[in-house]
């Protein structure tokens, strides 16, 4: 095993070539990528958003280091027109409310440096999630603690206006100490972009919402079995399928979906049921043969084999991803490798994809990153 990157140290290079049978990427000036990695803050420790070069072709990455400075941004999203980033700040104390916030930057993808435009309230505690709508013209943010949702204006200049629809949510599910209230985790598009699906692990719904407002859609929520904390939400690129993860029971549920409506197909469990064990990420590969699944204590990536037909799922394997606690992982954008990162040992893990099969090698490889969280790629220029 290489450590290949320490955040402000040395860098090395990945060996591994790219596999066969993915149809290309949009080309980017020098055929790159940056490679931006969300942590959780310290002192002495992590200071922001770090960022690394990454190559497709040849696997290689490259340190750049810290490039934009804010206080636990752990989860990020990029603007469609690549000019601009976005993180929640995972904080409950801004500018002295019982609030988080979302921090606006700008992208200098010559460099990988991010310049701050602004900071805005949340409106909530404990923001986890945040997603921007197909036009980039709104931002949509998740906040747990707290249990709501919030919509902003996105400017011309990528800055963030103040929260321009606001829903908290209320209720309550079957697991007294989990879910005694709403905690709101994901903010998800539906395929056309007209909607926003709010995975709520606190009343076992998910919440629909129209963009542009936040008014509830019909019907406003699907539910989710009692006791399973749905956590995030992934469609397939033909938007005929949803995969949801739930993170009490660590399952993957299979849904046939048409025009906002949910239709459950199948439960899959991630791993063996135990004290520690809870589920996190999900995603389908850009293809949309395979869904891959993070499971926290068991500290693994699960693969799943899509049923084009039905959109069931069949079990493919389940690797150790690496390292302790898989709070994210994203596939890049080429569908080549994906990238585990992993909150409580400090790395991100990359493998290598096999196309025909789904399965998933280690590369040997390791980013080292204190409390790292998200994973976001750009096209380099």
């Amino acid at each position: 095993m290489k450590l290949i990157s320490k955040l402000l140290l040395s860098a090395a290079a990945l060996a591994c070539l790219l596999p066969s049978g993915f149809a290309q990427p949009a080309k980017t000036a020098k055929g790159e990528y940056i490679a931006y990695v969300g942590t959780y803050t310290r002192p002495n420790k992590s200071k922001g958003i770090y960022a690394w070069r990454f190559q497709p072709s040849s696997g290689k990455l490259t340190a750049i280091g810290l490039v934009g400075e804010t206080t636990s941004p752990s989860f990020l999203a990029i603007h469609p027109n690549h000019k601009f980033l976005y993180a929640v700040n995972e904080i409950s104390n801004y500018q002295g409310t019982r609030a988080g916030s979302v921090s606006s930057f700008a992208m200098d993808t010559k460099t990988g440096q991010l310049k701050l435009l602004n900071t805005v309230t949340s409106r909530g505690g404990g923001p986890c999630h945040l997603a921007l709508d197909p036009s980039g013209k709104w931002l949509f943010v998740a906040n747990y603690n707290s249990g709501s949702v919030a919509e902003y204006p996105v400017h011309d200049d990528g800055s963030l206006g103040e929260a321009s629809a606001f829903v908290q949510h209320a209720g309550s599910s079957v697991n007294r100490q989990r879910q005694a209230g709403p905690h709101a985790h994901e903010t998800v598009l539906s395929p056309d972009g007209k909607s926003v699906f709010v995975p709520d692990l606190g009343l076992d719904q998910i919440l629909s919402y129209k963009v542009g407002g936040l008014t509830p859609n019909d019907p406003p929520y699907i539910k989710i079995a009692q006791g399973a904390g749905p956590r995030h939400l992934a469609f397939t690129p033909n938007g005929r399928y949803a995969y949801v993860m739930t993170e009490m029971t660590a399952s993957v549920v299979a849904f046939r979906y048409d025009g906002g409506k949910f239709e459950e197909l199948q439960t899959a469990p991630t791993a063996d049921l135990a004290p520690d064990i809870s589920g996190a990420e999900i995603a389908v590969h850009p293809n949309g043969k395979f869904v891959y699944s993070s499971t926290r204590g068991a500290n693994t990536i699960g693969v799943f084999a899509i049923n084009a037909d039905k959109g069931t799922l069949t079990p493919v394997e389940r690797t150790p991803s690496g390292g302790k606690t898989p709070r994210n992982f994203t596939i890049d954008p080429t569908g080549a490798y994906l990238f585990a990162a992993h909150q409580d040992s400090d790395n991100v893990v990359v493998f290598r994809i096999d196309p025909r099969t789904g399965k998933l090698t280690p590369t040997g490889d390791i980013l080292e990153a204190f409390a790292a969280v998200c994973v976001a790629f750009v096209p380099a220029q």
